[in-house]
C-alpha cells in the first residue's frame, strides 16, 4: 500500500495513547454473549500515523505539545471538546507546512489527532459534524483525517461534497489515499477530470499511475485537443495520464 512521505525525523515525544471508549450497555441484555463488532480499518497503517506525529511533535514547542495532549485527553473524554478545540487548532498550533508532508498544514494534522481521540464508533459521525460545520481549513482537515480514521465507507460524501467544490485545497485533499481505496473508479475518474479543469496539479492525486484507465486518458487527450482548438494552454501534467494510462 502507497503511503505518504515520511519525514527523516526521530519521534521526539509520543502522545499519550489514545483513550479507548466502551459503548453503553443495552436496557435489554442481549440473549447472547456480546460480540464485539471491530470497527473498520483505516487506510494507513501505524508506522505513518506514527509519522504524522513525529512530524507535529517536530514544529510544536513544549507549550504546544502539552496543549495538544490535554486537547486530546479532552476529546477523548468528551467528543464534545470538538466543538471548541477542533476549529481553534490553526491559532493553538499553527497553519504553516508541516515537514515531510506536502499539501498538509500543521493545523490539518492537529485536526487529525484530536479526530483519533474519539471512540472509532463515533469517528465517522464526528468526522461529518466536524465538516458540515466547519470552514474551509477544518473540512480540509476532516479530508486530510480520513485515511487514519476507522470510518470504512460510511464518509465517502464528504469526499463527494469535497469534489463538488470549487476549492481547489478541498479538490486536492478529496484525491488523497482515502478516494484511491474507497472511491468508485466513474467518481474518482470526474475528480481527477476536475483537477485538470481547475488547474490542481496531479501529483496531488493518491494512485494516479494505479486507477488510471484507457478512458480517463481518452477523455484527457479529448480536453486537451479542445484547448489547443480555442487556443488555450494545455497543463502540462495532462501527459501523465496518456502516459499512464
Amino acid at each position: 500500500m502507497t503511503t505518504l512521505a515520511a519525514p527523516d525525523l526521530p519521534l521526539l515525544h509520543s502522545l499519550p495513547p489514545l483513550a479507548s471508549k466502551t459503548p453503553s450497555a443495552s436496557k435489554t441484555p442481549p440473549a447472547g454473549p456480546p460480540q464485539r463488532v471491530p470497527a473498520p480499518s483505516a487506510v494507513h497503517d501505524a508506522l505513518t500515523l506514527r509519522s504524522l506525529r513525529a512530524s507535529l511533535t517536530a514544529v510544536l514547542d513544549a507549550f504546544g505539545q502539552s496543549r495538544l495532549n490535554a486537547a486530546v485527553e479532552a476529546v477523548a473524554a468528551d467528543p464534545g471538546a470538538l466543538d471548541t478545540l477542533f476549529p481553534s487548532a490553526g491559532r493553538a498550533f499553527g497553519r504553516k507546512p508541516l515537514p515531510g508532508w506536502a499539501g498538509w498544514a500543521v493545523e490539518d494534522a492537529a485536526r487529525t489527532v484530536l479526530l483519533l481521540g474519539v471512540a472509532p464508533e463515533r469517528a465517522a459521525a464526528e468526522a461529518t459534524l466536524r465538516y458540515e460545520q466547519g470552514d474551509a481549513a477544518e473540512r480540509r482537515g476532516v479530508i486530510r483525517a480520513l485515511p487514519f480514521l476507522p470510518v470504512g465507507d460510511a464518509v465517502l460524501p464528504l469526499v463527494d461534497d469535497a469534489l463538488r467544490t470549487n476549492d481547489i485545497r478541498l479538490v486536492g485533499a478529496a484525491l488523497g489515499p482515502y478516494a484511491r481505496e474507497r472511491l468508485d473508479q466513474h467518481r474518482w475518474r470526474q475528480g481527477v477530470l476536475k483537477c485538470l479543469f481547475m488547474g490542481v496539479p496531479l501529483g496531488v492525486v493518491a494512485g494516479l499511475t494505479d486507477r488510471c484507465d484507457a478512458e480517463l486518458a481518452r477523455i484527457a487527450l479529448g480536453f486537451a485537443d479542445e484547448r489547443r482548438a480555442a487556443g488555450r494552454p494545455v497543463p502540462d501534467d495532462i501527459w501523465l495520464l496518456t502516459r499512464y494510462c
